[in-house]
């Protein structure tokens, strides 16, 4: 195989992995809705959750268009990138996000009664944790447009000092700083719990493997290039999969170590607990 024939098949390839990696993560969205509406409950599942997961999401898709379709951005990521012919996003990325955004925001809004009827703890409520970075995350996108806005005295055009692909890299630290924090609610009630039922696990493997195959394809595509800045000048992506990997793991560990075959305890409705209705005894087979 010549070299060019070989340029050819890295880059098929990587396509590839990007669209298998893409169905991977959107797969992940699916089992939880489905188990909580099979169950008519969002019993095991933390409110905090979905609260920033779609925010965090909706970021996400706003960084991968700005990358993909906004002259703009793309003129200034070749001027900080030299060496790089174009940014390491790719359209199944924006596809993922978009995609992303809609069924957080339906796993969200089941713990809302009155839109699909699923039974919700009444201690299930947002922690002021959360809710700080959800406001934070709001806030810090319009602070930096205020400073690209101020400092720059072309209004943001100039790449070497304070630009427009500042605010979209925001919003892509931004969405990793939510990765980090989004998963730690739901590992803590599992561990309050001594229990993973309730949160499905195949969400978890789907997950895994889109990280996985995620973190493949960008080490691909800077390798294509020659120049690993690629990676460095995609943060989000990288960091990304790794929070992800980090944490599909943890909850594995849970599932299928720490908690193996752990039966749901009924909980006191008195208690500040996440749960007030104990799970269905035939679960521990379904979260399986």
């Amino acid at each position: 195989m010549t070299p060019s024939q070989l340029e050819i098949f890295v880059r098929a390839l990587s396509r590839l992995l990007g669209w298998i990696y893409m169905a991977c993560w959107s797969a992940s969205f699916y089992p939880q809705p489905i188990y909580n509406f099979r169950r008519g409950s969002t019993a095991g599942t933390s409110i905090d959750f979905p609260t920033v997961n779609w925010l965090g999401f909706l970021f996400y898709a706003i960084y991968n268009g700005a990358f993909l379709y906004s002259p703009v951005i793309r003129s200034q990521y070749a001027a900080r990138h030299p060496l790089s012919e174009e940014p390491t996003v790719r359209f199944n990325d924006l596809a993922f996000a978009v995609h992303a955004v809609i069924l957080s925001l339906i796993v969200y809004s089941q713990f809302w009664p009155i839109i699909w009827g699923l039974q919700v703890s009444r201690f299930q409520r947002i922690s002021k944790p959360i809710a700080g970075l959800f406001w934070g995350s709001v806030l810090a996108p319009l602070i930096v447009i205020w400073i690209v806005l101020s400092k720059s005295p072309d209004g943001g055009y100039d790449p070497s000092i304070w630009a427009w692909i500042d605010v979209i890299y925001t919003f892509s630290y931004i969405k990793l700083v939510i990765t980090i924090v989004k998963y730690m609610p739901q590992a803590w009630m599992n561990y309050r719990r001594q229990s993973t039922l309730g949160w499905d696990i195949n969400q978890i493997l789907l997950d895994l493997a889109g990280g996985v195959l995620s973190l493949l394809q960008l080490v691909m595509d800077s390798s294509l290039q020659s120049d690993w800045s690629g990676i460095t000048g995609n943060p989000v992506k990288l960091f990304l999969g790794n929070v992800s990997i980090i944490f599909d793991l943890i909850f594995i560990t849970q599932h299928y170590i720490l908690y193996r075959g752990a039966e749901s305890k009924p909980v006191d409705p008195h208690s500040d607990s996440d749960l007030t209705t104990p799970l269905l005894a035939d679960e521990s087979t379904q979260a399986r």
